[in-house]
This record gives C-alpha cells, sequence and structure tokens, in this order.
C-alpha cells in the first residue's frame, strides 16, 4: 500500500502517476512484486482523459465509470471488478477511525505521513 500526501484542496487524480511510481503489487507466492499492477479501480472523479491516458500508456487496465456526460466510446466496464473497490473505502473509514488521522492535527507532513503509516501498521496487525 502507498499513499501520497497533498494540500487540503487538491483532487486526487493528478497525483495518480505518483502513486504508480511508488507502488508496488505483491505476487502471490515468491518472488519480486510487481511494478505495474493488471487493473486500477477509480470512482467517477477519476474518469478524465489525462488519467486514462496515462494508465494506457503504462498498460494498466482501467475500472472507472463514465460520466453521463462523457461519450460512451469504448464502453468496457466490469462492474464485478468495481465492487470491489469497496474494499478501499472501507481502509479509509478505519484509518479515519484514528482522530489524529480524521482531522489532521499535524502541521507538518512529515508528521502526519508517520502517524498514517502508524495507523496503518495497526490495521495490518
Amino acid at each position: 500500500m502507498t499513499w501520497v500526501l497533498t494540500a487540503g484542496p487538491c483532487h486526487e487524480a493528478p497525483q495518480i502517476a505518483f502513486l504508480l511510481d511508488q507502488g508496488a503489487v505483491r505476487r502471490p507466492g515468491s518472488g519480486r512484486p510487481r511494478l505495474r499492477p493488471q487493473r486500477i479501480a477509480g470512482d467517477k472523479g477519476d474518469t478524465g482523459r489525462p488519467v486514462r491516458q496515462a494508465l494506457r500508456r503504462r498498460r494498466i487496465g482501467a475500472v472507472i465509470p463514465r460520466r453521463r456526460t462523457e461519450s460512451r466510446r469504448g464502453t468496457r466496464f466490469d462492474r464485478t471488478a468495481y465492487r470491489e473497490r469497496n474494499r478501499v473505502e472501507r481502509l479509509f473509514n478505519r484509518l479515519k477511525q484514528h482522530r489524529a488521522i480524521a482531522t489532521r492535527y499535524d502541521k507538518l507532513a512529515v508528521q502526519y505521513h508517520a502517524m498514517l503509516a502508524i495507523a496503518a501498521i495497526l490495521l495490518w496487525l
């Protein structure tokens, strides 16, 4: 799991390239981790052209629903894979049960990043 800290009013879509550069997907069994996942699930906010082009350049499948205002060209959308996205949303909810993460008391990004890592470790244990 990986994360990138941004300013509060910043949208998460421009950060997808940074997340893909940092993250590694563990292989079942032994072997070195893959640096490129097969698919990425996102919400309708991530459906813009730059995000889809970045994923296409890296040969990563996008499980992102289209907005009503977008064209329906290339409408391959895996609904069952999109339903698995709720695991990530539940993880965010579990992380936000820690008060320091939900309210961001820390002024420095380094301290907040450390608190986020501690909360993730506590969830993993």
